[in-house]
């Protein structure tokens, strides 16, 4: 419970915002509505009509919590969970291709930094071009790996969207392997050399243990990006499905309920993988005995 109040607690000040900016962006149009019919609209019925707009600028926290469980919970009741109009089967979509991407982008990672750390050439090589990957708008680059990969004759949308989900999430875990490897001390590397220990064996008893911390670290900021470059993925390449693919629906059509609930839908997922990956964190490093 102490670990989840802090939390609680600014989640409930982004909803009192959340509802301020609903109850300001929405003023004007219930004005206007209430001119129009030559009304005069008291506090309360005036905070009334901004929450319950059928296309408000921004929605009110309780409008897209309901329009996110009906094509949710309510899908579900009813044993459709896995309908075309269900989040849980656009939300399996999306988490199929970060997936897909996330262990792509996490193995160039792993073995990127590693090569920087045995390689003095790999490390002025590789990391500068790594840094220099980031500063490329991921927007303007997804149409690029789009292009290219049906120019290589990669058929189907899921290969590009993963490709644009390990992008982004590569680099994180290159940095953060790049620190962990590095962090045992001299005297510790000193330790094992005179115990005669080879490379793999300073490696795997040295190096990769002392860079597990590190390296779950990095896998939380990985993941996050890697859910992001699949959703970013599924804009240009005109997908149905996906998250992705209902919020750009949504826009199309206008419906701002729509774009609000799949935002919220992609923010739950990540704060689920988040969770899970740090509840393999606790695992891993208490069988290390790196954690109580």
């Amino acid at each position: 419970m102490k670990r989840a109040l802090p939390v609680l607690t600014v989640l409930a000040v982004i909803v009192g915002i959340w509802y301020l900016g609903a109850w300001r962006m929405n003023m004007p149009w219930a004005l206007q509505q209430a001119e129009r019919a030559e009304q005069t609209l008291s506090t309360g019925e005036l905070f009334k009509a901004t929450m319950n707009q059928t296309r408000p600028r921004v929605p009110a926290p309780h409008q897209v919590a309901a329009e996110l469980w009906s094509v949710t919970g309510e899908m579900a009741i009813k044993g459709r969970a896995m309908s075309k109009r269900s989040f849980i089967y656009h939300g399996w979509v999306t988490l199929r291709t970060t997936l897909t991407g996330f262990a792509l982008g996490v193995t160039l990672g792993i073995l990127g930094a590693v090569a920087i750390t045995y390689s003095r050439v790999s490390e002025m090589s590789l990391m500068p071009w790594a840094i220099v990957s980031q500063t490329i708008p991921i927007v303007a680059l997804a149409p690029m790996i789009i292009v290219l990969s049906n120019a290589v004759g990669i058929e189907g949308r899921g290969v590009p969207k993963a490709i644009i989900s390990a992008y982004l999430c590569y680099f994180p875990v290159l940095v953060g392997m790049v620190k962990g490897l590095n962090a045992p001390g001299p005297q510790q590397l000193d330790l094992l050399k005179t115990y005669n220990a080879s490379a793999a064996q300073s490696f795997f008893k040295l190096r990769l243990p002392a860079s597990m911390p590190y390296l779950f670290t990095s896998l939380k900021v990985a993941i996050a990006a890697a859910l992001v470059g699949t959703i970013v993925g599924e804009l240009p390449t005109g997908a149905i499905n996906g998250l992705g693919a209902r919020i750009l629906i949504g826009d199309q059509f206008g419906t701002p309920l729509a774009i609000w609930a799949a935002l919220i839908a992609a923010t739950c997922l990540a704060g689920v993988l988040v969770v899970v990956i740090g509840g393999l964190q606790t695992v891993v490093l208490r069988a290390m005995g790196m954690a109580r």
